[in-house]
């Protein structure tokens, strides 16, 4: 049985599919709901052991992009981070893994255009989320008690998403798309994306793969997608759709996902035109 903490939340919802598509049986941490757990609290998450016969655990919960304090961010993070790695030492668990960012990566400059997981991380961080997942691939290597695997993962869009993102256009212009709106965009701005479907089946495959080579492993698509292409994606899908791009931009380095490719079967289901059209389909019914 696989405990997803988090699994209530915009990541969460799509591993928990993919892992029950897997066939896999998965207990919800979440903060609300009939049996809430705090992940911050050791005796909430160890009560989820006495009551489900836990083997592996996919760690999403985090603070995010919450309004409060730097510190008060790090500080629940961290703690969370340190509850579900006791209680998964006292569970006795197969694996944990932990979601990591494609932000630890920050201020990393490869020669070949792609950001590989041996690449010497700088200890600073230009924003909370990835210095926490800093502090957690480092405190996941420097123990030895509990199987840990981390996943740094991209820019990831879709169902349940946030409306906007301050990080990458692609949210806020299917977003704005969908109500009639016509969005602009700088036309060369280019990330790394992968959509939240693809990005829920290659954490569930990470979590369920009988053996991994590796303590670390990008998820991603492999290459940078620009909001020229986007913007070219949404204009063939949506009719009447216009997105008014602006010179320049910039274009950032993929995710190397070769690991990733070798050590799972994962491969992405979703090419960007699909990923566009069921992203529009899904918020037509559930966005009005």
């Amino acid at each position: 049985m696989i405990l997803v903490t988090g699994g209530g939340g915009f990541l969460g919802t799509h591993v928990t599919q993919a892992l029950r598509d897997f066939g896999e049986e998965v207990v919800i941490a979440r903060r609300q709901g009939p049996t809430p757990v705090d992940v911050t609290d050791l005796a909430s998450v160890l009560a989820l052991g006495s009551r489900y016969p836990i083997t592996r655990v996919v760690h999403l919960a985090a603070a995010g992009l919450t309004e409060g304090s730097t510190l008060d961010k790090l500080w629940a993070d961290t703690l969370g981070l340190f509850s579900v790695l006791r209680a998964a030492y006292e569970w006795n668990v197969e694996r944990v893994l932990l979601a990591s960012s494609i932000g630890v990566y920050a201020g990393v400059t490869p020669d070949d255009g792609f950001y590989h997981e041996d690449a010497r991380l700088p200890v600073a961080s230009p924003h909370a989320i990835p210095a926490v997942k800093k502090i957690a691939e480092t405190v996941a290597a420097a123990q030895r008690e509990v199987p840990a695997v981390t996943a740094r993962i991209g820019a990831i869009w879709g169902p349940r998403g946030r409306s906007a993102s301050p990080f990458f256009a692609a949210p806020g212009l299917i977003h704005q798309v969908v109500r009639g709106e016509q969005p602009t965009a700088a036309a060369d701005d280019a990330i790394d994306m992968l959509y939240a479907k693809d990005c829920g089946a290659a954490v569930a495959h990470l979590a369920t793969s009988s053996r991994l080579r590796h303590s670390a492993y990008n998820i991603g698509s492999g290459r940078v997608t620009s909001n020229r292409e986007l913007a070219g994606a949404i204009e063939r899908v949506v009719p009447g759709a216009r997105i008014a791009l602006t010179d320049g931009g910039e274009a950032q380095a993929a995710l190397d996902v070769t690991r990733l490719s070798a050590d799972t079967e994962f491969v992405p289901a979703y090419a960007l035109d699909r990923a566009v059209a069921d992203y529009t389909a899904w918020l037509a019914v559930h966005e009005r």
